[in-house]
């Protein structure tokens, strides 16, 4: 049956309706943003630990929803926000793990927009399943009352490592030599320079201060010297404890999700590595420990939009479910479901980091 002209038009209005309803409707909603056609490219540095979340398709397909895309350059944290050769590039975001780079940016000349903690990891000790149970013998280690992970005394661990102790002195038979623990290069990463700082405040017995820092802060020297070779990224460390194993890594310094997602990006390889003959990947809690923050900084308006869609329920569960990433006050984006135990719901003991100015004086001892 042929139309009328009088309801052929009224057809026509009644489309253009529903889709200049449509757009309105994605206009208002800014993760549909993309489908509008609306694209920002944001070129900026993030900490190596945060690879694998940018690269998820899940992610960044919520991002195209954004309207974004990115070019993320992986920098050391202490790197990006001090090395010139790094900022002359005029990056418009840094996204570095620690909330205390901020204010190095600033004292670096950074031209700030605004800044805001995205993501939160606490610093932990990786090891292996003989490690674990020598160190229940001897003390050093025990089983949270809530929430059942293991807890770290790492004063006492550190007070053994800087009187020379073996680790058979520590209840571990299956190593030899003296006890060591290893962490990243503090001048360059920054799970190392969070470590330092917590370093120091446990020799001190307070949140270090500069008082405290001319006090005690050749033990924290001492402590890293006995280190050796340090690697400049955290990803490379946690690579390095993975592939070297019990002999080779036996403690190492890292983020909580760093093994969460190691674990979560292919369960098949965790159950096989659980139902294995030899050593297991264990996560110990410092007691205490410190949290350390993923702050981006905004340098151009355009990565607005980018901390929006950074800080939206989807990408934050995302963050957390996929990756082992807790959101901005340490708490969980989900349910706290444990991967072997690790990732309690919440940590007991936190200690603040001291100010950036300890820091950088901390910094330019452990260099020299």
């Amino acid at each position: 049956m042929a139309l009328s002209r009088r309801a052929f038009g009224l057809g026509l209005l009644a489309a253009a309706a529903a889709g200049t309803g449509g757009y309105l409707t994605l206009k208002d909603r800014p993760e549909f943003r993309g489908y509008l056609g609306n694209r920002a490219h944001l070129f900026g540095f993030i900490g190596g630990e945060k690879q694998a979340f940018l690269a998820d398709p899940d992610v960044v397909s919520a991002l195209g929803g954004y309207g974004l895309e990115l070019d993320a350059r992986v920098a050391g944290s202490v790197e990006m926000v001090r090395e010139p050769a790094l900022l002359t590039q005029k990056p418009q975001f840094l996204w570095p793990s620690s909330s205390i780079m901020v204010d190095l940016a600033r004292k670096s000349g950074v031209s700030i927009r605004n800044d805001q903690v995205v993501l939160n990891s606490p610093i932990v000790v990786y090891t292996w399943g003989p490690v674990v149970e020598g160190l229940k013998k001897s003390g050093l280690v025990t089983v949270a009352a809530k929430g059942g992970y293991n807890q770290l005394d790492l004063k006492a661990l550190l007070d053994a490592i800087l009187a020379g102790k073996n680790w058979s002195d520590l209840g571990i038979s299956e190593l030899y030599g003296r006890a060591r623990i290893v962490s990243t290069d503090p001048n360059r990463s920054n799970s190392g320079f969070m470590f330092a700082g917590l370093v120091l405040s446990l020799m001190s017995g307070d949140v270090a201060t500069q008082e405290l820092l001319a006090q005690h802060g050749d033990q924290a020297k001492a402590i890293f010297r006995s280190m050796g070779l340090k690697s400049s990224s955290s990803g490379k460390l946690f690579d390095q404890y993975i592939a070297g194993g019990l002999g080779a890594e036996p403690m190492v310094i890292g983020y909580e999700n760093q093994l969460v997602e190691w674990a979560l990006v292919d369960p098949a390889r965790w159950q096989r590595v659980q139902a294995g003959a030899g050593a297991k990947p264990e996560i110990l809690y410092p007691r205490p420990t410190v949290y350390s923050a993923h702050p981006l900084i905004v340098v151009d308006p355009a990565v607005d939009q980018l901390l929006e869609a950074l800080s939206s329920p989807k990408l934050q569960q995302l963050a957390w479910s996929k990756h082992g990433f807790r959101g901005p006050l340490g708490t969980v984006a989900g349910d706290a479901d444990a991967v072997a135990g690790v990732r309690p719901a919440e940590i007991e003991a936190v200690l603040p980091m001291p100010s950036a100015e300890v820091m950088l004086s901390l910094l330019s001892q452990l260099e020299a």
